[in-house]
């Protein structure tokens, strides 16, 4: 099979591109001498990141690495990290990222859990890189076979692989303009210089670096990474934001102003966006905010555009509206999607996999509803989760490493809202008979099981914790956190 076949897909029924990621790869063949991905003072041609490719692919099947191989990229932001993410599935290969925040410990668990057979860092990458290339790189992933494992912070306690096919993948609409959803295409032309802050394991992250490349733009490494000097800096034009962060550069540009006129997208992901900031981030940094709803598990659900939300401030309050490829119901309160790139389950976790994906239905476990004119509003959580910097902790796991402490008798866990993370994590605890619990000690135990993401901004200490008529914990009135550490 040539990359330009059309393979057939049993379960749609429906015709599709060849197998992810050759429509990456035909973009970086058709036009070698466009500039595709700068990094300080270099600037990689497409070409030359092709090349790249090639060359990273025969280093990986020189060293016994093809379909179905577990994979592990420990890498941060570079060309030479962009090629080798595509040469991982170019060969076919079982692709993780490592993220960001783990614990030794929990970081040994899942390298051993996901049956990794390579880690790829850069001294790694260094030497693949001197495999001459045998050849333009044809993607050789087989469609049934697993593409990807997206992994959680580990804040459940243990990191949670989130399952993606090559079939999945494929599906996927970033590499393909005819396939744009109405917001994305609006997006897409303000893509020219993509701000690439976080790693390029992220799903997000990666999503639009793919969808930049299709829009014509190039990719731009943030040097340094934060806000707003990385974009003055590079003269960018996009880039992905958390709420939190998003805060912090409204802050900063109403305090001290930074030259942010090259700016034309900003892409909040990880926390909701209360309407009211989201109004005022309009007002502060200009018609660039496009808000949206996603998840790990699904890819993108829906997006509302800055034109939109200037129009129509109504909408401010919803996520947006899903595009007609996909399918949104909600049942008992709670939103299910389908959409064409959604995960098939959890690695090795046939539990949680059957809970969360029915019958090619994604739980969201996001309580919401659609409007009249079909935008989604979210209304709460139907699980007890904290989203910090876009990372999901679970409370009930911060509760059972605080719980362990001999100073505590009992320990609750909540979100409130924070303009640094979005939402922050605060700890309630009730001391156990004569004893005074260390908030310290208590943070430190909190990070060696969990990782930093998942410490408490504060721990207080309660007499009880109130109860619902129940006889349930009623997190909801407990009295407001200690002064934040």
């Amino acid at each position: 099979m040539t990359h330009d076949d059309v393979t057939h897909d049993v379960t749609t029924g429906r015709g599709r591109p060849a197998v992810w990621p050759q429509p990456v790869l035909d973009l970086l063949t058709r036009d070698p001498a466009r500039p595709v991905f700068e990094d300080g003072d270099r600037v990689v041609s497409a070409g030359e990141m092709a090349d790249a490719v090639a060359r990273t692919v025969a280093g990986l099947r020189a060293t016994g690495v093809g379909p179905g191989v577990g994979v592990a990229l420990d890498l941060g932001v570079s060309p030479e990290a962009f090629a080798a993410t595509l040469a991982a599935f170019t060969v076919g290969a079982r692709v993780c990222g490592l993220p960001p925040g783990l614990a030794p410990a929990q970081r040994t668990d899942l390298l051993a859990r996901a049956d990794i057979a390579l880690v790829v860092d850069d001294d790694r990458l260094a030497h693949l890189l001197t495999t001459p290339a045998d050849g333009p790189p044809v993607a050789a992933g087989r469609h049934p076979d697993v593409a990807r494992v997206t992994w959680t912070s580990g804040t459940s306690g243990r990191p949670k692989g989130c399952v993606q096919t090559y079939a999945s993948l494929t599906a996927t609409w970033a590499a393909h303009p005819a396939q744009w959803p109405p917001a994305v295409a609006a997006l897409a032309p303000r893509l020219q210089r993509y701000l690439v802050v976080g790693s390029l394991s992220s799903q997000v992250v990666l999503e639009y670096a793919v969808l930049t490349l299709a829009a014509g733009g190039v990719l731009v490494a943030a040097r340094p990474p934060g806000f707003p000097d990385a974009i003055t800096r590079h003269r960018a034009t996009a880039s992905v934001i958390t709420v939190g962060r998003l805060h912090q550069l409204v802050r900063a540009q109403r305090e001290h102003p930074a030259d942010l006129s090259t700016l034309r997208a900003l892409l909040v992901s990880g926390s909701p966006l209360a309407p009211a900031r989201l109004a005022e981030a309009l007002e502060v940094l200009g018609p660039v905010v496009f808000h949206g709803y996603g998840q790990t598990e699904t890819g993108m659900i829906a997006m509302v555009t800055p034109d939109e939300m200037l129009a129509t401030p109504a909408v401010r309050a919803s996520v947006g509206r899903p595009p007609t490829t996909v399918d949104v119901q909600v049942r008992d309160g709670e939103l299910w999607v389908r959409t064409p790139g959604q995960a098939s389950g959890y690695w090795d976790d046939p539990t949680e996999t059957a809970e969360v994906f029915v019958d090619g239905w994604v739980r969201t476990r996001d309580l919401g509803e659609v409007d009249t004119d079909g935008y989604v509003h979210l209304r709460g959580r139907a699980r007890d989760v904290v989203i910090v910097d876009a990372q999901l902790v679970h409370a009930g796991a911060v509760e059972r490493v605080l719980a362990q402490d001999p100073a505590v008798a009992e320990a609750y866990v909540a979100g409130r809202p924070d303009d640094d993370t979005g939402e922050a994590v605060h700890a309630w605890v009730v001391a156990a008979h004569g004893s005074v619990p260390d908030a310290d000690a208590l943070r430190d135990r909190v990070a060696r099981a969990l990782g930093t993401v998942a410490v408490p901004r504060t721990v207080t200490v309660v007499d009880h914790v109130p109860l619902a008529p129940s006889g349930k914990p009623q997190k909801s009135a407990l009295p407001a956190p200690a002064v934040t550490a």
